[in-house]
């Protein structure tokens, strides 16, 4: 069986903790223990996040004024090699010596005619005061929005079009190799006119480029690790209740929110809807059960009538 595991940002670094290289570390060894059953069984491909990291790395860039600010497809790069290496080594503690493990810098393909660059959404970065925003927009172009009271820069999120690296992910996995690979999204790039390929100033969701790199493997289960037990109906509320499973046709009767569960519901049916195979949004610590079907959330095109969690 090929499984592909979505990390989601809480692998690596939990809400409310410390950006330190210790917490980051001791969350990819959980990351590692809950992985490691499917590891020792499958084939099996790891994505993650990377947003705290690219957000440190740019205030490390942005406090050193000798030189120009690094591009966020630079430091997508460095936070691949850095999260891949933790995770790495972490399971490999975990496995037969013998299992071999390799993480790839992926890069990903984006659409210069995509509508996100029209509308920059994405947040990334601190926030600031009006009058050291305004200096940011004069001094770099940023774009710009509020948020709360304060002002932050936002970068397009256009959609993938092609991850360059699944030839080689493929001849990994042939191999026995666990791969870890398309971290944050991939590493953001587009071809100029010159048919050149150069970076981008963009970041592409996790989710749905994991959704891509799952089709474009033929993987059997695409499985969305978040810190959610499961997708739930009227989430925070006293009637809420947690979905088993259901088809992509049938999700399409609620709404998600689009900072939170809505991208991962939209990429688990976009998976289910091409591929005919299951998509699973569940807790990290449930993965293993999740295949199974016992946790978790699994939308799949012969999931039937909508089940519910006891």
């Amino acid at each position: 069986m090929r499984v592909v595991v979505a990390l989601g940002g809480n692998a690596l670094l939990r809400r409310g903790q410390d950006m330190t290289a210790g917490n980051q570390r001791e969350n990819a060894r959980i990351a590692a223990g809950a992985l490691a059953p499917v590891a020792g069984n499958s084939e099996l491909v790891i994505t993650h996040g990377n947003g705290p990291q690219v957000g440190l790395l740019a205030l490390q860039e942005a406090a050193y004024t000798e030189v120009e600010e690094y591009p966020l497809d630079v430091l997508g790069a460095e936070t691949e090699g850095m999260i891949g290496y933790m995770i790495e080594q972490e399971l490999g503690n975990l496995l037969p010596i013998e299992k071999p493990l390799a993480t790839l810098l992926t890069m990903v393909e984006v659409d210069p005619a995509d509508p996100a660059f029209q509308d920059p959404t994405k947040f990334i970065g601190p926030v600031y005061d009006k009058e050291t925003i305004d200096k940011h927009v004069a001094e770099k172009g940023w774009s710009v929005k509020a948020d709360g009271d304060k002002w932050r820069r936002v970068v397009p999120s256009p959609l993938p079009k092609r991850i360059f690296q699944i030839r080689p992910i493929r001849w990994l996995l042939e191999q026995g190799s666990i791969v870890i690979a398309a971290g944050g999204g991939g590493i953001p790039t587009m071809y100029g006119p010159d048919r050149k390929l150069t970076g981008v100033e963009c970041v592409i969701d996790k989710d749905r480029c994991s959704a891509l790199l799952a089709k474009d493997i033929d993987a059997d289960v695409f499985i969305m690790a978040t810190d959610a037990d499961a997708v739930f109906l009227g989430f925070g509320t006293r009637e809420q209740k947690g979905i088993l499973s259901a088809t992509p046709d049938a999700m399409d009767a609620f709404d998600f929110p689009a900072g939170s569960m809505g991208p991962k519901v939209e990429a688990a049916q976009d998976f289910a809807r091409v591929t005919g195979k299951k998509a699973i949004i569940c807790a990290l610590a449930d993965v293993a059960d999740a295949i199974a079907g016992t946790k978790g959330t699994t939308i799949a095109s012969d999931a039937g009538e909508i089940r519910f969690h006891q």
